[in-house]
């Protein structure tokens, strides 16, 4: 049996396929389509995934979107009618889009994939609770779902037991913990929907001065979780801005203007919604251990890409055991909904085993080698006409690379599916080096200073490193640095002085409160990737290295070896590792100047 699953017209449009129940593809539209989170139908997407398992549209036994388009539309309409007339001018634009194309799904599906079999339309959490439960490793789990907005709900609680999920607590928009950190996201400058990570690294340059603010008139919060946001000070509901004048006179001033200089109340103000952010969700998930009883606990929706929170909840012990949708926002919804098919409508039993269905989240295209040869021998300078290093020597030469202080690009089997890129499509380099956390923000990314990186750590080294002892693949766990090599600080520095500070003998994952964003790399998924972190280790006695997605500013991750050039080419990355095919850079070898590379794309 052979399951479509589809999420877009939001953001970060994407498909996946089930093949009897197995996970075997998935990938995000933007990855083909060069759009930084296309949200448009997931044409090329889907043509990838019956393509990589030889299919064809007459094969599928059902497509299904990740959510109910008119229970949606309805939502919105009645929106539009509470706050008229002040949504009139975002009505004028919205709802002729609504009535032309984003109602008629089902026909639009049918005519886009001349399609006539099975459709299927689950309730956009319920779709999240399914990306969730049905890949994790446990036989029942407490499910908690957080993000925008759905249909109605912003959030649920619920539980999962073999192959069933029910819900049994929802939260329904206005009143959104997804919509509350995105009005904080544009209140301090970044792009909503794409900068709440953001405003999450910048956090530990502040203090949480507003928090007590927030609490008291922002939102009536409860003690099982639940709340309700004043929405005197929000501007989302009329659709215009997410915040209006009372909020800007709430906190001293109108917005930030993006990409102008970031103040102390733009930190502080980070700081003080993070620490809103994690108290809500240490609410829910109590919430979540009292109805269900369950000690384990399953995290999908936008908002459980918060790794600082996710790191808190993890620390707190109020679960024995926590797995994240590691494409957690809409992209994972296409997951979702495909397993939520073939579980409920289909009816068919699940089987965990001790590790999760996801595969490493290393579901999309792969190039051979001799795809890579082929592409290589097409470039003109006669140099790169080489043959591929036998394995050993490719890793040793990588690893001695990153110990001599190179910036790697390292393109290696299939994509990553999700945000995080974990080893497939990364950008690598040194940790120890107190000046590299600058060299890839300034010459490489094209993105602010203030920008954490993480490690990708060894995972049966992690508990020497961090504190953190369990897996965490995803790069979804926050967890401090390991005592041992933290080193002492100036306590005076405030604010963005801390970037220059030493805080640990691997500085540039280290972030200013002492923190990593950690990935654990398991030899049994990406053995590759574990074998070069192996070798770096025997070099530098470090078994960590910096890995950062292989993309600058505004575009998305690379897919093909096209992209990976392009990317290699205009920024200052020193190597391109592509397979066994090692590629060593030239002082004029560069393609653009750092001017030219930023031209043309999007800010973040």
């Amino acid at each position: 049996m052979r399951i479509l699953g589809i999420s877009c017209y939001y953001h970060d449009a994407a498909a996946a396929l089930l093949v009897d129940g197995e996970l075997k593809a998935a990938a995000q539209e933007e990855r083909f389509s060069r759009i930084r989170h296309d949200q448009d139908f997931p044409s090329k997407a889907i043509a990838w995934c019956l393509a990589d398992q030889k299919l064809t549209v007459d094969d599928l036994d059902a497509v299904v979107f990740y959510d109910k388009p008119f229970l949606k539309f309805e939502r919105i309409l009645e929106t539009y009618l509470h706050y008229a007339p002040a949504g009139i001018r975002s009505a004028w634009k919205s709802l002729p889009l609504w009535i032309k194309q984003k109602l008629w799904i089902s026909d639009l599906i049918r005519t886009e994939l001349n399609y006539q079999g099975e459709l299927l339309f689950p309730e956009h959490h319920e779709s999240h609770a399914a990306s969730a439960f049905f890949p994790s490793p446990y036989k029942e789990a407490a499910v908690v779902t957080m993000d925008g907005v759905g249909e109605w709900a912003t959030s649920s609680i619920g539980f999962g037991s073999r192959n069933r999920i029910r819900l049994t607590h929802e939260l329904h928009f206005p009143h959104s913990l997804g919509l509350l950190y995105s009005a904080f996201t544009y209140f301090t400058g970044f792009r909503v929907n794409s900068g709440e990570y953001k405003v999450m690294g910048l956090a530990p340059y502040g203090e949480p001065r507003y928090r007590d603010l927030i609490l008291e008139k922002l939102l009536d919060l409860r003690d099982d979780g639940s709340f309700r946001l004043n929405m005197k000070y929000f501007g989302y509901g009329s659709g215009l801005t997410m915040t209006n004048r009372r909020f800007s006179r709430l906190f001293g001033g109108p917005p930030r203007k993006p990409e102008t200089p970031i103040t102390r109340r733009e930190m502080d103000l980070a700081a003080s919604v993070q620490a809103v952010t994690t108290e809500i969700m240490m609410r829910m998930a109590r919430t979540a251990r009292r109805t269900t009883g369950c000690r384990n606990l399953c995290l999908a929706g936008g908002v459980a890409l918060n790794c600082v929170g996710n790191g808190h909840l993890h620390r707190s012990g109020l679960f024995d055991n926590l797995w994240i949708q590691p494409a957690a926002g809409d992209a994972g919804g296409a997951v979702g909904a495909a397993y939520m098919a073939w579980h409920q409508f289909f009816d068919q039993p699940r089987n965990p085993g001790q590790n999760d269905s996801m595969k490493g989240a290393l579901l999309g295209p792969a190039y051979s080698t001799r795809e890579i040869r082929s592409f290589l021998h097409a470039r003109s300078r006669e140099c790169y006409h080489q043959e591929p290093l036998p394995e050993d020597e490719m890793i040793r030469r990588t690893a001695r690379f990153l110990a001599g202080g190179k910036v790697v690009g390292w393109f290696q089997g299939r994509m990553e599916f999700g945000p995080r890129a974990l080893g497939s499509r990364s950008i690598l380099a040194d940790p120890r080096s107190g000046q590299m956390q600058k060299i890839l923000n300034l010459k490489i990314k094209y993105r602010e200073s203030f920008r954490p990186f993480a490690p990708s750590v060894l995972m049966e080294k992690v508990s020497d490193y961090f504190e953190l002892s369990s897996p965490s693949p995803y790069m979804l766990l926050v967890a401090d640095v390991a005592k041992r090599i933290k080193k002492q600080t100036d306590s005076r520095a405030e604010g963005l002085e801390k970037r220059h500070q030493i805080r640990s003998e691997l500085p540039a994952v280290t972030h200013v409160d002492g923190s990593a964003r950690i990935q654990t790399v398991d030899a049994g998924t990406n053995p590759r990737y574990h074998a070069l972190i192996s070798c770096f280790e025997k070099l530098t006695g470090y078994p960590v290295v910096i890995n950062t997605s292989f993309n600058v500013r505004g575009e998305p991750i690379v897919c093909t070896p096209q992209d990976a050039w392009r990317c290699f080419m205009r920024t200052d990355m020193d190597v391109l590792v592509m397979d066994r095919f090692v590629i060593e850079k030239n002082d004029n070898d560069r393609l653009l100047d750092p001017n030219e590379a930023m031209a043309g794309l999007e800010p973040d």
